[in-house]
């Protein structure tokens, strides 16, 4: 299992006057009453992660659960009230300005929902601006950024200006911009959620394009559950600056720990989500199988061929070894029962 690459623990962000005394005399854990007793703002309450290398971990949530301010906290755009993050072994809350601008510059990278992109430079100035900040030559620093664009999907167009894009392209160029200082770890804030549905349906397979070629380690933002699935090979999920729950999308909707996940996985579409691995069953002594499906399909690419066997179908794993069998009663008990 991959090393993790980032650690949080305790985090807390509370908004207010002198927040960290006030955390002082409550011994460093206050309760929800007392915060909102004394006119404080909860906005991360005793958030603890870990970010494993190479791996998506998306933190989603209401308007307002916390997300963004968590991973605001981890980036060090704002400063926690309480707890350690740490970064690759760096204790990030005891980084100077300066160590953490050349953690910036060279090791993290930044997706935001708005595109924040240079009016008046072109395409190819806007994806070379953060290595021109680094003082890098501009033949090096064009040079980077022509790859950039090209693994995009934006050659072409670099000497366009962001006002000549559309939406999908503009922040196709701050996915460039960000990726441009070969950045360890990547933060993105809900850097599709502007974006009309059949676009923003796009940037996500254009994102799992890219992370498949570059194997990044990622947090990523959303409050949309479809796309979470979509996405990411872990998901966190947050209400009232509080972690909820983490684990994978089949964890939380199998097995939600709180009422409040459960209630927030119940209308997702389990036959797309589930593998028929959640459905395999052991052969009984002499049954016969109609046909193979792999364990790793889903439910819902497997179903016309379980539903109209006449038998049940062999399951096989990624050796294409027999781990058990499928049918449409197990099938359809996978699909449509609650079994939380």
């Amino acid at each position: 299992m991959a090393e993790p690459i980032l650690t949080c623990s305790s985090i807390w962000k509370l908004f207010g006057p002198k927040p960290r005394s006030f955390m002082d005399r409550h011994g460093g854990a206050p309760g929800l009453a007392v915060i909102l007793e004394e006119g404080y703002i909860p906005a991360v309450r005793d958030a603890s992660l870990e970010v494993n290398a190479g791996e998506i971990l998306v933190i989603m949530g209401l308007s307002g659960s916390g997300k963004s301010t968590l991973l605001r906290c981890l980036a060090r755009l704002i400063e926690p009230t309480a707890g350690a993050i740490v970064f690759e072994g760096q204790d990030l809350l005891k980084a100077t300005n300066r160590e953490l601008t050349q953690l910036r510059r060279h090791k993290m990278g930044m997706v935001f929902q708005h595109f924040a992109l240079l009016p008046h430079r072109t395409v190819l100035q806007n994806v070379a601006f953060p290595l021109e900040v680094q003082g890098i030559d501009r033949r090096t620093r064009e040079a980077r950024a022509h790859e950039m664009i090209e693994l995009v999907g934006l050659e072409g167009r670099e000497r366009y200006y962001p006002r000549e894009l559309s939406g999908g392209q503009q922040q196709r160029v701050g996915i460039a911009r960000s990726l441009a200082v070969g950045p360890e770890l990547w933060f993105l804030d809900e850097p599709f959620s502007a974006l009309d549905p059949l676009i923003r349906r796009e940037m996500q397979n254009e994102f799992l394009r890219l992370q498949n070629m570059l194997q990044k380690t990622i947090l990523f933002i959303t409050h949309d559950f479809d796309e979470a699935i979509r996405l990411a090979d872990r998901i966190i999920i947050m209400k009232d600056g509080i972690i909820e729950q983490a684990g994978t999308a089949t964890e939380l909707i199998e097995n939600p720990e709180t009422d409040y996940v459960r209630e927030f996985t119940k209308d997702v579409a389990r036959d797309r989500l589930l593998t028929v691995a959640t459905a395999v069953r052991p052969a009984a002594a002499g049954e016969t199988t109609q046909g193979e499906v792999s364990a790793d399909s889903t439910l819902a690419d497997v179903a016309p061929q379980v539903i109209e066997a006449e038998r049940p179908v062999a399951v096989v794993d990624e050796r294409g070894e027999t781990i058990g069998v499928v049918d449409r009663f197990r099938l359809v008990d996978a699909m449509y029962s609650d079994r939380s």
